[in-house]
């Protein structure tokens, strides 16, 4: 067999195939090559598997042997690509966004239960990535129950005592066996000694990821997680059933000491460009945003809502969100506490704004804002009507009782509704009703629908209705909750297309958590509330956004509490522009001085966004690392496509050097670029795209904690 496996493999790589084609099926072989990367699948003797992989212009393949391809549960039985397969078909396939392959089709032949699958293989323009879904048709009579999905499941030519693990968004390293969690939308698996690897991410929602290497001899896995984990995937598929999975996608790299440079440059750009996430698709994105949470709490109203919508309005402000407490239920009692009352039947409270929020919102419109709107799309209270009236669209709890997942409490008075039920489509009528009626242009999505960021207890998840339409049971109730709230979220979109949907971590299921998943479907992410004051706050805001980016979008990053009226919110603001800049606080006790200078700011972030589209990119810089107390960091939003410019952020967070060199790559080499000190448009350097590669810039600083933002112009 080995001996088999070797001649193909050298006969295929020889006779490689035309730049233009994708793929081509021949002698029970499938070959995609997209001229940067080749991987070919073998479909003999009643089996299917991966039994090559590589990088063009190389003879290495990454793969230590053949390889099941894929792997999953079937009624408790292991399933892969040896056990037992009929190729019906292999079709050439496309997607949106810009992807070309082919779908392999395949008959079970030797299982009790009759099944399909396709298995869709796509790679991209000018990158080393190939993207991978799996599709199961139920052809028996029978239901059948799907768990523990691989959708890639390979073997690595690699050796494991050498390779580090990078995790957690590819930010930590681990050695030795690793089995990740909802923290990991991308892992890198890099072997020191060959100086290469392999980036696998993966697009399941929230809670459900899994990613694993070398749990058996060298193993890279990705897809969906396991029974015994603390929150199991299943599907449930009924006769003539289809349910495609989610995607993963793999990555590869050579000729580098750093595992996690391909994060940097081809996951980067396939996530920007291939990946289809909102935030990258949207023409206009906010580049500023304001929200009352911070201090305002629920207790707002109509006429402080004027009065605070005015000066953020001065200081340049384009999204302006009134977080909780503008609602009330059908009992009409308006909020006596910080937050958790009147969720559910989301009626304008006209105790607070009598003349409904139409009013409110035509007033911050006048001002050249667009309004938004904090909702808890899952959530209602014992007060509301659409609860005494629907208890069966919530979740039931372990003890068969409505459940409350955000906090332990009895679901007597805080209910979380189950998106297994039509819950979905009474949410959806509530949203769409605000926007057609009021106005509404940003809708910030929040609280727990899955599981808790903040509950360790892992029984209290999911939903226990075994009634519920769209579930059978408690581990069906994940991905069911997730794939409704996710769709929900394109109804929005095609139903109120300018609509900006920030849904928070805490609906996503943890802790400051983004995904692919929730990054394809919402334009935003809600990341966390920092209250700190300075210097803490902004470097917390910077180590989160550090952390998060730029495995995913860095303009779907929203990270709260920082305030207008901190005295030091210059720095602070500087911070905010790594990502999308969410500010909160009291504008009105800035003077009209201060609000022009952050007004002048605002309208420097308009004309960059209209020179690079800086929002669609983030890089890290050669030199900085993760922004830390006594040290310097720094982050680049230069337009890598385009290469005509874009940001850089540098900050001195209380180190001891005063002065930092700052080089830039990305740029043509041969081409004249100005750096610009920001806001005041004072020229700093004139250097080639070569020289800012090697030589850099200096930046100087005399306070301990200060930072400065610079344009990179390209000079014609």
């Amino acid at each position: 067999m080995r001996t088999f496996l070797s001649v193909t493999l050298a006969i295929i790589f020889l006779a490689d195939l035309p730049s233009q084609t994708v793929y081509k099926y021949s002698d029970s072989i499938l070959v995609i090559n997209n001229g940067f990367l080749k991987r070919i699948i073998n479909c003999s003797n009643d089996s299917v598997f991966s039994e090559g992989l590589f990088l063009a212009g190389s003879e290495r393949n990454y793969l230590q042997r053949s390889s099941p391809d894929f792997k999953f549960s079937m009624n408790g039985r292991e399933v892969n690509g040896y056990s037992g397969w009929k190729v019906i078909s292999c079709e050439p396939f496309i997607d949106l966004e810009s992807g070309s392959g082919a779908v392999l089709k395949l008959k079970s032949t030797k299982m009790p239960e009759e099944i399909e699958i396709e298995l869709t293989y796509l790679t991209y323009p000018g990158l080393p990535v190939i993207r991978k879904k799996i599709t199961f048709i139920n052809r028996s009579k029978s239901d059948i129950k799907i768990e523990a999905v691989d959708v890639e499941n390979l073997n690595l030519n690699t050796d494991y005592v050498s390779t580090w693990v990078y995790h957690n968004y590819a930010r930590m390293k681990h050695l030795g066996t690793y089995v990740g969690n909802w923290d990991d939308p991308v892992v890198v698996i890099h072997n020191t000694t060959t100086r290469s690897g392999i980036a696998i991410g993966n697009e399941a929602p929230g809670v459900l990821k899994r990613t694993v290497f070398h749990t058996a001899d060298r193993d890279a896995a990705a897809g969906l997680t396991y029974p015994g984990q603390d929150f199991p995937f299943r599907k449930w598929l009924k006769p003539g059933e289809r349910w495609e999975s989610p995607g993963v996608f793999i990555a590869l790299y050579s000729d580098c000491d750093n595992g996690y440079n391909v994060i940097n440059t081809t996951v980067n750009d396939f996530v920007r460009k291939h990946l289809g996430t909102r935030i990258s698709t949207i023409k206009d994105k906010p580049l500023f945003v304001y929200n009352t949470w911070y201090p305002f709490r629920t207790f707002v109203s109509d006429s402080l809502i004027r009065e605070v919508a005015k000066a953020a309005a001065e200081c340049g402000i384009q999204e302006f969100i009134i977080d909780d407490g503008w609602e009330y239920n059908y009992e009409k009692k308006s909020s006596a506490r910080g937050w958790g009352e009147n969720y559910g039947d989301w009626l304008v409270d006209l105790n607070k704004f009598p003349g409904s929020l139409s009013s409110t919102f035509d007033y911050i419109k006048s001002l050249g804002m667009k309004p938004g709107l904090w909702i808890s799309i899952g959530s209602a209270t014992s007060d509301s009507k659409v609860l005494k009236e629907h208890p069966e669209w919530f979740i039931v709890n372990r003890n068969l009782e409505v459940g409350n997942l955000h906090y332990e409490s009895s679901g007597q008075e805080f209910a979380t509704s189950c998106f297994g039920t039509d819950w979905v489509n009474y949410i959806k009528s509530v949203i769409l009703k605000l926007v057609k009626e009021h106005g509404l242009a940003y809708a910030k999505l929040d609280l727990s629908i899955v599981t808790s960021a903040y509950i360790n207890n892992t029984s209290i998840s999911g939903c226990y209705a075994e009634n519920h339409p769209y579930h059978r049971d408690h581990e069906e109730s994940f991905i069911v909750i997730y794939e409704n709230v996710l769709r929900l979220f394109d109804e929005l979109h095609t139903e109120a297309p300018e609509l900006f949907i920030d849904c928070t971590f805490e609906t996503a299921g943890k802790l400051q958590l983004q995904d692919y998943a929730f990054a394809k479907h919402a334009e935003g992410n809600w990341l966390s509330n920092i209250e700190e004051p300075f210097p803490t706050g902004a470097l917390r805001m910077r180590q989160l956004a550090w952390w998060r980016s730029p495995a995913v979008p860095a303009g779907s990053l929203v990270i709260g509490n920082l305030p207008f009226d901190s005295k030091d919110f210059e720095f602070d603001l500087k911070s905010l522009l790594g990502t999308l800049p969410i500010v909160l606080g009291d504008p009105r006790k800035l003077s009209p001085e201060k609000r022009l200078e952050i007004k002048k700011w605002a309208d420097w972030m308009v004309k960059m966004q209209e020179k690079y589209d800086y929002m669609s990119f983030r890089q890290d810089l050669p030199g900085f690392g993760e922004p830390s107390e006594g040290s310097w960091d720094a982050w680049g939003r230069i337009n890598t496509e385009k290469k005509n410019g874009g940001i850089v952020g540098v900050f001195r967070q209380g180190a001891m050097e005063k002065s930092r060199t700052v080089t830039l790559a990305g740029l043509k080499p041969d081409r004249k670029y100005s750096v610009i000190l920001a806001p005041s448009g004072k020229q700093i350097a004139v250097l080639s795209g070569l020289q800012l590669s090697v030589d850099g810039f200096a930046v100087n600083f005399t306070k301990e904690y200060d930072g400065n933002i610079y344009e990179i112009k390209a000079l014609d």
